[in-house]
Parts: C-alpha cells; structure tokens; sequence
C-alpha cells in the first residue's frame, strides 16, 4: 500500500477555513483531555477505556496520560489490518489527549467528598461530549477508537452497537481486572454520552458548516 493512500486527504477549502478548523480541532482535542481529568477526580468510575488505561497504570506505574497515549497508539496499530485512513485528526488526538488529562489531574484537586466529585464528574461527561462534537465537526479525521469501531463494522458487517458493545465490554473487563476503578459514573457514561454527544454534534456541524459557506462565498 503507498504511503499517501493510508492518509486522509484534507479537504479543498480556503486557507482561513482550514486554520479555523485546525483551532477547532486543537480545542476540542484538549478539552477533551481535560474533561477526562474531571471524570476521572470525580471518584465515581470512568469510561471503558479510562478503566483500561488506568488499570494499566496502577499495575506498571506509568502515568495516566502517557498510558492514555500508549493505548491509542496500540489501537491505531489494529487500524493497519482493517485498511483505515488515518487523518491528522487522528494522530493529533493519540498524541494530545493524554497530556491534557495529566495537566488537568496535575492542578484539579482531589474532592473532598462525593457530593463534591459527582457533579465534578458530571460536568467532565458533558465536557467531553461537547469537545467530542467540536474535534468530529472539524473534520479531520476519528479519533483511534472511533476509527477501530468502525473500521472492525466495515470488515464484518455487524452492526455498530454490536461492535461498540464488544469492544468497550471487553477492554472495560480487562481494566477493571487490572483495578481499574469502575463505579456509578461508567454506567452514567455508557448511558449518557451518546445522546449527549447526539445534541452537541448536529449543531456544532451545522454552525461549522454555515462558517464555511461563509468563508466560501466572501473569497
């Protein structure tokens, strides 16, 4: 396969559109990762992936952030099999993520009690929802784990919530037998980004959209 065909081309826009969303994509992408430092200092369970990866911190000692790193690029390696194209979205997001969880854990504070950590976590779910919207709209490329998801649809032809299931399940049980902490704020997750992500997503294209048209028409 040559190399250029493993990338996602960038689509043909104005110079100002592109640098827009390129600040679009940086944005989401960190506050991304600082919505995961909230989630995690809320202490009521965390995503699948999080429980993996945090699972795997507290058994070799490395940081959360870096593990977070590792693990994208370990799933970007299962992209190679099922032929995805890769976006600069993509590798941005393996690779800044991580750190901004690690700055937002370095100055974020420890809740002194659960009636303090639960909206903490709250908020970081809604802020990862919206960050989710913000990198998607940009336009990029998905993330590592989206690109998995829908790469392994593609190849086997099951359905998307079969896939979702199967693979969130299956690195939330190895993260859990890791000790990762898995608590009320996983099933809160499980249940609510999607529709979370549902509302946030549409309008946020809608309005990168008309911007573009804008940009578009004033050139």
């Amino acid at each position: 396969m040559r190399l250029r065909s493993i990338f996602l081309p960038i689509a043909a826009t104005s110079r100002r559109d592109l640098v827009e969303r390129s600040v679009q994509l940086l944005i989401g992408l960190f506050l991304y990762g600082v919505s995961l430092g909230f989630m995690v200092r809320g202490g009521i369970g965390v995503a699948p992936w999080d429980v993996l990866a945090l699972g795997v911190a507290s058994q070799s000692g490395i940081g959360y952030g870096a593990v977070t790193v590792l693990v994208s690029i370990v799933v970007l390696l299962l992209w190679i099999p099922l032929r995805q194209r890769v976006g600069a979205g993509t590798l941005l997001n393996a690779l800044l993520v991580g750190p901004s969880a690690d700055l937002t854990l370095l100055v974020l504070p420890e809740p002194p009690t659960v009636w303090i950590g639960a909206p903490m976590f709250v908020f970081g779910l809604f802020l990862l929802s919206f960050a989710t919207g913000l990198y998607i709209a940009a336009d990029f490329g998905p993330g590592p784990r989206d690109g998995l998801m829908t790469g392994l649809v593609r190849v086997t032809g099951w359905r998307v919530w079969i896939v979702r299931t199967l693979i969130e399940g299956s690195v939330l049980l190895v993260g859990f037998l890791l000790g990762g902490p898995v608590g009320v704020g996983t099933v809160l997750f499980a249940f609510g980004v999607g529709p979370l992500i549902g509302w946030f997503l549409p309008r946020i294209t809608a309005m990168r959209s008309a911007r573009s048209q804008h940009l578009a028409r004033t050139r």
